[in-house]
């Protein structure tokens, strides 16, 4: 599973904090993920970040 970051970021940094092995705030002060499979250690943070984001601008890609 993958995960991408929508343009509706609004940058709070909720996802970062929740797995920072998977989300990141990037130079322009917005999330992205990392453009690969989430390694299944990682799978439960990633999804709590996703389903945590209060704008909901993470989704399953």
């Amino acid at each position: 599973m993958k995960y991408r970051v929508c343009d509706s970021c609004i940058g709070c940094g909720v996802c970062e904090a929740t797995c920072p092995e998977i989300f990141r705030i990037n130079e322009s002060g917005v999330a992205e993920a990392l453009d690969e499979e989430v390694e299944e250690e990682f799978a439960e943070a990633a999804a709590e970040a996703c389903d945590g984001c209060p704008v909901g601008a993470i989704e399953q890609a």
